[in-house]
């Protein structure tokens, strides 16, 4: 017996573009929401536009970004625009939305409007710093939220340039605390029948992340910096040079540096007072590093993988994209999907990361093309041929 996906039947209104709230809409539509992407008639989402690389015309980063939803061009500029969408709005079970602040409360979609046709809304906005504080009204980007949230303080090498990490982490975290939230209250509409307004931010969502680092500046008063692939709290804990590349090697415990000392012959070390405890290595970081990397260095990788993991240390190869999805665990954890595109042909996606053993996720539609399923849409939502064709006609909808 096939069960339904976990949200098969949610209906979600996605007036969101760029990265953050695609990203959330996308993983509601991984475990099965019907997701209704509006977009301007202008060019749709600003990412369409986004590369290179371009599939037969489509931007890749578009492509990754939104499986599974529908898109339907709508013109929100206009007054029977915005009606249209008011009226999705009325039936629909959650909103998701990621323009520039008070955007859509001018429009009058703002939560506060939209609660009064539906009480049971779910409603999710985010944003650059949240809809309350002095920077509310402030774009957001991945970048700026990077440095304010601190994280750029501890990434990179000490005295080294500022660095952010290499994913928009702020934009992807933010999606996936805007999901959380949605499914929290939607957990909570279930019990009690009433919506309500969800508010996360890029700022937020990166502070989130810093998880040791602030904890450090609680305990101590001290603002951590940059340590390189270093372990802010365990030592050795990073990468280190081998003679054709780099290992990561875990020593987050004591049973694990005595495994280390073993795997690369350096018994000496246990003897040093210096390396002791964690503490003490922690402290003497710098001559661990050094005394580390100069055996390191004198075999090459696969070398110390081999002793490390027959040693029982956690440790591992750093891998480029290419290397990642060539992985015999990538692959049998299905993180690679294939699927047609209308336009683009064969595309691989990014595999569901969330196994559910029951209800499982499924990337069931391709990315849309631009106003792919306007008509359809609309059609669901009562409206009759000709006026679908009427406003067409007039540049409402496309």
């Amino acid at each position: 017996m096939t069960l339904p996906q976990p949200l098969a039947g949610v209906k979600v209104i996605d007036c969101t573009q760029i990265m953050a709230g695609p990203f959330c809409t996308m993983l509601l539509g991984d475990m099965g929401a019907d997701v209704i992407k509006i977009e301007k008639p202008d060019g749709g989402d600003d990412v369409r536009r986004s590369g290179p690389p371009f599939l037969n015309g489509e931007s890749a980063a578009f492509l990754g970004i939104n499986r599974n939803k529908r898109s339907a061009v709508i013109d929100l500029k206009s007054e029977e625009g915005v009606a249209i969408v008011r009226r999705m709005a009325e039936s629909a079970d959650i909103l998701v939305q990621n323009m520039r602040p008070g955007t859509m409360e001018k429009m009058g979609l703002g939560y506060e409007s939209l609660r009064k046709v539906n009480p049971a809304l779910v409603y999710s906005t985010i944003s650059g710093y949240g809809i309350t504080g002095p920077y509310r009204d402030k774009a957001g980007f991945d970048l700026v939220a990077q440095g304010m949230s601190g994280i750029m303080s501890v990434t990179g090498f000490p005295g080294g340039a500022p660095a952010k990490a290499g994913v928009p982490i702020t934009d992807l975290n933010a999606g996936l605390f805007g999901a959380y939230g949605i499914m929290c209250a939607y957990v909570n509409r279930l019990k009690t029948g009433h919506g309500q307004h969800v508010d996360t931010s890029l700022l937020e969502a990166g502070i989130a992340y810093t998880i040791w680092e602030s904890s450090i500046y609680f305990a101590s008063g001290r603002s951590p910096g940059p340590n390189g692939s270093a372990h802010q709290l365990s030592a050795p804990y990073q990468a280190f040079p081998t003679s054709d590349g780099y290992v990561n090697v875990g020593g987050a415990n004591q049973s694990n540096w005595l495994r280390i000392c073993q795997a690369t012959g350096r018994e000496d070390l246990l003897a040093d007072p210096r390396f002791a405890t964690n503490a003490d290595r922690i402290t003497n970081r710098a001559p661990l590093i050094a005394t580390l990397s100069a055996t390191f260095v004198t075999g090459p990788t696969s070398h110390w993988l081999e002793a490390l993991e027959r040693a029982g240390v956690p440790c591992g190869p750093i891998y480029d994209m290419a290397s990642v999805y060539a992985d015999p665990q990538v692959q049998a954890r299905e993180m690679v999907v294939e699927q047609e595109h209308p336009k683009s042909g064969r595309l691989r996606h990014i595999g569901i990361p969330v196994k559910l053993s029951d209800t499982p996720g499924a990337i069931r539609l391709p990315p849309p093309l631009l106003g792919q399923q306007t008509d359809e849409v609309l059609r669901e939502f009562g409206y009759a041929e000709a006026q679908i064709g009427d406003l067409r006609g007039r540049g409402v909808v496309r």
